[in-house]
């Protein structure tokens, strides 16, 4: 046991040290009374911007336990104990391995549970490894062929590989806790178990990710890349065999852990006859202005002179007329990538390394959607996004994307102020002619209201690039009480992909649980 002290309230720039000596302070400790001593959780207070804080919380444990006793009675005070996983491994014998389709945050970590408890786990990932992933993505980056198999969507890490590494969530698991340690025993920053908007950086995720397969790899688990899974065999309710390059693999489970963008998995498996549903998602455009202009939104200054991080925020809105307008996925110091999986059709991300340090801050600025707007069937979303992303193609002939500056987007004037950071490059065009009618006209009308909250949302130069489609699967499979698919008791829809979780945070939990369940169904593989 532990305590967690709250409330450690100091001045903006100060070091972790120093934090550390004042909740010893405040706590009326010493240092050789501790044991031990960490921050819990770090946070940046500006709400009033001549007069930022730190809030944080922290982490210790006495030497004299009745004396930690004692101050857990303290009102900024509580006892505090590690959340872990609670293990159950059922004695159940099934023929065959646990396949896993997909090496994402979700398979990742479905993975590296089943893979430290003895399930040596089979792994089907469509891409490359990260590194030859990494050379194939900057060549469809400097204008090469996309290729379909491995992109900013596909190949190993999933697609948070090529994004800011963003590890925030809205859900209240105390698995994220976990999550967050195991991250950073594989190779990402410290700070990521402390800080209230932890990152790693594209560039760092990539060495976590490799060192994750080489842990898996060494506990019997197999990691087969460019290997797609484009069969399945259901027989009484059950996956038989999971089918990729020509091999049909006995399955004693089949965990989805796919993604969001694999449209032809999800027809697949609704060829298959697994139940399926359309969901809500979102779409619109990035975002972009200065790094420097949305920090002195936030703190009235450049963040470095203040010793801050960069500045960071999310906006959102509910309109009139029902629906949501809000950014998603900011990524300070970053670029706007080219996210495209299929042929034809211009996709947008936003991408970040662990430093953060280009001029531009970008963000998805997008309005809900959900099947009223789309044509009927399960995978009406998918046709949905898809026409869109088809149509900014056809405005170029190419992978350029279509932009033009919030001036120009609002009332016709161009006022540029902000260089585009998407490559391979952008094209003027009107947005009007990609996005529905709708979503332009809701993305004016949050533009407006978001103006009033943020001075850099009053830039006019500050620059739109379209199309955002892929926000979260426009797909759910859903699943039971035990994990599993609808009348398929060995079929495990889990992660982004299957409509449960939406970020690396959140899937890579789901991905614990899916483990989890699967553990307490049967016992580990013994071949």
């Amino acid at each position: 046991m532990a305590v967690l002290a709250s409330g450690i309230v100091c001045k903006a720039g100060v070091s972790d040290g120093e934090i550390l000596q004042k909740a010893l302070r405040t706590l009326g400790l010493n240092r050789r009374e501790v044991a031990s001593l960490g921050i819990y959780k770090k946070s940046v207070d500006a709400r009033h911007k001549n007069d930022i804080k730190i809030t944080s919380s922290v982490l210790l444990e006495l030497k004299d336990k009745p004396r930690e006793e004692a101050l857990c009675k303290r009102p900024d005070c509580r006892s505090f104990i590690e959340p872990q996983p609670e293990i159950a491994i059922s004695d159940k014998k099934r023929d065959g391995r646990t396949v896993i389709a997909g090496f994402g945050p979700a398979g990742m970590f479905c993975a590296l549970m089943l893979a430290e408890n003895g399930y040596k786990p089979i792994v089907l990932e469509r891409g490359a490894e990260v590194g030859e992933r990494v050379k194939a993505v900057e060549s469809f980056f400097s204008g090469g062929e996309l290729d379909p198999e491995t992109n900013v969507q596909f190949g190993e890490g999933g697609a948070g590989t090529f994004s800011d590494g963003k590890l925030t969530t809205r859900i209240n698991d105390p698995l994220c806790r976990y999550v967050l340690k195991r991250l950073r025993e594989m190779g990402a920053p410290e700070e990521i178990i402390y800080t209230s908007n932890p990152h790693i950086g594209t560039d760092r995720l990539r060495e976590v990710v490799k060192n994750i397969r080489g842990r898996i790899i060494s506990l019997g688990g197999e990691i087969r890349f460019l290997s797609r899974l484009d069969g399945i065999s259901l027989r009484s309710g059950r996956v038989m065999s999971a089918h990729a390059l020509g091999e049909d693999i006995s399955t004693a489970s089949l965990v989805l852990a796919f993604g969001h963008s694999a449209r032809d998995t999800f027809e697949m498996l609704l060829g298959s006859g697994v139940v399926m549903e359309p969901k809500p998602f979102s779409v619109g455009s990035r975002i972009e202005h200065k790094q420097t202009d949305v920090d002195f939104s936030l703190y009235g200054a450049d963040s470095r002179e203040l010793g801050l991080p960069k500045g960071e925020y999310r906006l959102s809105e509910r309109l009139k007329n029902g629906r949501a307008v809000y950014t998603f996925c900011m990524c300070p110091g970053g670029e706007v990538v080219a996210a495209s999986s299929e042929r034809g059709g211009v996709v947008t991300n936003g991408m970040s390394r662990y430093l953060r340090d280009g001029e531009n801050a970008n963000a998805a600025l997008v309005v809900s959607v959900d099947k009223n707007d789309f044509p009927s069937g399960v995978l009406g979303g998918v046709d949905f996004a898809r026409s869109i992303e088809r149509r900014a193609y056809r405005l170029s002939g190419s992978y350029f994307a279509p932009s033009e500056t919030v001036g120009e987007f609002l009332e016709g004037v161009s006022k540029p102020s902000v260089s585009p950071t998407y490559r391979p490059g952008v094209i003027k065009a009107d947005l009007a002619d990609v996005l529905p009618g709708f979503v332009i006209e809701s993305m004016r009308e949050g533009l407006s209201v978001f103006s009033r909250r943020m001075s850099c949302y009053k830039d006019p130069g500050a620059v739109l690039t379209a199309p955002e489609t892929r926000t979260s699967s426009p797909v759910r499979i859903p699943r039971n009480g035990g994990g599993t698919a609808i009348g398929i008791d060995n079929l495990y829809p889990c992660g982004e992909g299957a409509g449960y979780a939406g970020g690396i945070m959140s899937a890579a939990v789901d991905g614990v649980h899916t483990a989890l369940k699967i553990m307490a169904s049967y016992a580990p593989y013994e071949g």
